[in-house]
Formats: structure tokens, sequence, C-alpha cells
């Protein structure tokens, strides 16, 4: 700041000190009109916001969401525009072949969800709790959610069901200062109590339940909640009866947003194990699974049949007179069969050229 006082005192002229300054405010990293010494933010990468998530509700935009685990699938998302990326407990029977979501850890929710955010720069990122995490106290829910965002790099949580327990978490997390999606209709967590994967809101009871427990949800501060596996009437009831936005998967048309697997909208998976898990609401986009399976098996036949690598494909070269001179220090050394290769392998590389 004294180099700047200086040098608007004592230069000639007030365009040449103008100048001067426009200069250092550009090689400055701090915004010029801020109260904190920060990094400038970032204008091309910028984070969705619940702000502008309640704004796309409050307009009757539809918000779009996708489950993805890792770097790869983000850059995707990022790309798409994409407006959350959920980092979903799914992980474990997606990627880690389990029969249910049941067995996945903090720790390795927490591996998932920093490749995600190391590359996911504009969609929302939201973290599941999962099993095992939050279900005991209030205190452990808090603990772990807080791990989510420090550890883990995420914007907000996701915690599942609406028992009295879980509202009373969700709202500790809450007022921890952490953004909370809920999740009810089916949810994965509580298979042994449903007794398997079974849609939720068939009959006026458990309908009814739905919507209190959405509502419950709100009450206890979640910014959005999920409908998974309900009938679309009753979706359609718990998003009317709501403030917040509804994020539908197996719900129908009727919620504010949608949510579908990485995996499974690109149809990525195709072996047996994969098949009987995706679900029968999800949409397929494509069937990049079938581009892998081909790729890989004309990988294979190029390897086994010698077609790969060729010339074209072998780029780091060794001129000929190095060559040359490498087999005879091979010879010298008594490595006649490694410099006979040598040459060898010269004669071939020129001749496919």
């Amino acid at each position: 700041m004294s180099c700047i006082r200086f040098l608007t005192k004592h230069s000639p002229s007030s365009s040449f000190s103008s100048s001067i300054l426009r200069h250092i405010r550009f090689m400055s990293n701090v915004p010029e009109n801020t109260v904190y010494s920060g990094p400038t933010p970032q204008i091309a990468n910028q984070r969705t916001t619940l702000m502008q998530l309640r704004q796309k509700h409050r307009n009757s935009k539809p918000i779009t969401m996708v489950t993805a685990y890792d770097y790869p699938s983000a850059v995707h998302l990022d790309m798409a525009g994409i407006d959350i990326c959920l980092v979903g407990d799914s992980a474990s029977m997606v990627v880690h072949g389990h029969d249910t979501t049941l067995p996945i850890t903090v720790d390795e929710m927490l591996v998932h969800c920093r490749a995600v955010a190391r590359d996911a720069k504009n969609p929302m990122l939201v973290g599941d709790l999962p099993f095992g995490s939050y279900e005991s106290s209030s205190d452990q829910a808090v603990d772990t959610a807080v791990r989510i965002l420090k550890e883990g790099g995420m914007d907000a949580i996701k915690l599942e069901g609406g028992s009295p327990s879980r509202i009373v978490a969700a709202k500790a997390i809450v007022e921890a200062g952490i953004a909370v999606m809920g999740h009810v209709g089916l949810t994965p967590q509580a298979i042994s109590v449903l007794g398997g994967f079974r849609p939720q809101g068939r009959n006026i009871l458990s309908a009814v339940k739905v919507v209190e427990t959405a509502l419950a949800l709100q009450e206890a501060g979640c910014f959005s909640v999920v409908l998974e596996c309900v009938p679309a009437p009753v979706a359609a009831a718990a998003t009317a009866a709501l403030q917040i936005p509804t994020i539908g998967i197996g719900a129908g048309p009727f919620c504010s947003g949608q949510v579908l697997v990485y995996h499974d909208l690109l149809g990525m998976l195709q072996h047996p194990h994969h098949a009987k898990v995706t679900p029968k609401f999800c949409k397929q986009y494509a069937r990049v699974g079938d581009i892998i399976n081909k790729a890989l098996l004309e990988y294979k036949e190029d390897v086994t049949n010698g077609s790969f690598p060729d010339a074209h494909h072998s780029p780091y070269k060794i001129s000929e007179a190095d060559a040359e001179g490498f087999s005879n220090e091979l010879q010298k050394l008594g490595f006649d069969k490694a410099a006979s290769a040598a040459s060898e392998a010269v004669q071939r590389l020129n001749a496919t050229k």
C-alpha cells in the first residue's frame, strides 16, 4: 500500500498513476470490493446454491439431480450442467457389488465424496449418510455430517427416513449449520423393516404417512426431500403440500425435480448382478455397457493377434544410430539375444511405417 501511495504522489501525470494502479489491481488476487482477503471467486465455475434451487422451485423449473460416485462421472455432470450431484450410498451396490446399501462405511463414502468434489465445479454436492453413521444419537449424526462436509468436500448431506429419531437428527444437523436433504418412501437402508426393496404409499395409510413424513422433514429444516418409489398421485400430493422442492426417483412426473443413478441412465453395466438391481423406473438414455464390452473384446483380439500396439501407437523413438550402438553395447555385455531382439524390433517398426 505504501508503494501505491508513493506512485500516486510522485508520478509525473495522473494518467500514468491511474495506469499503474489498474495494473496493480489486475495482478492482485484480492477482489477490489471485499472485506475479506481471500482469493478472487471463480466466475466461470459457480456452484449451484440453495438460493438458486429455491428460485428454480419458485419458478416451477425442474431440478436435475444425478447420483455419481467418482471423478470421471463428476466431469460429465459438470459438462452437462446438472444442478445437483448426489454421492449416494448406492455406491455399495453399483460400485462395490453388494446386494444392499447397508455395508458401505463412512470412510468408503468419503473416498467417493472426495473424488467427485475434485472436479464437480458447478453442481451442488450432496453426500449420503451411510447406514450406522447417524442412528444412535443426534451427536453422532452431526459428527458424521461434519465429516462429510469437511473431509468429503460436500455442500450438504442426505439422510433417509422419517421416524422421530431421524427428524430429530435432521433438525440437529441443520442447527449445526449443515444443509440437509430428506428422503422418504422407499428408504433402502430400512429394507430390514420394509421387507425388501418395496414401493411405499400404495394404500391410504402408507400414502398419508409419506406426505406427513415429508412435512416433518420440512419442519426440521430440510431444503429438499427425495421421494422414492411412491405412486405418482402420492408424490404430487406431497409436492403440493410442501414449500420445499421434491426430487423424484420412481415417483412419477409431478415432483419438483428428478434423480437417476449415473450408471443406470447410461446403461453402463450389463452383467447379471447389475441387471438384478437395476430399478424398473430407470430410463436408459444409452447402452454404454454394450460399447464398453465391444471395445474390450476388440482390444483383446488386437493384443492376441499382435496388431496392437503398432508403430503408430509406439511413439517413443530412438534413432537408428543409437539403436545400433545400443545393440553393440548389449553384445559386448554378452546379451546376444537381447541385442538381436532390439535390432529386429527396429527393422519391424521401419517396415510398418
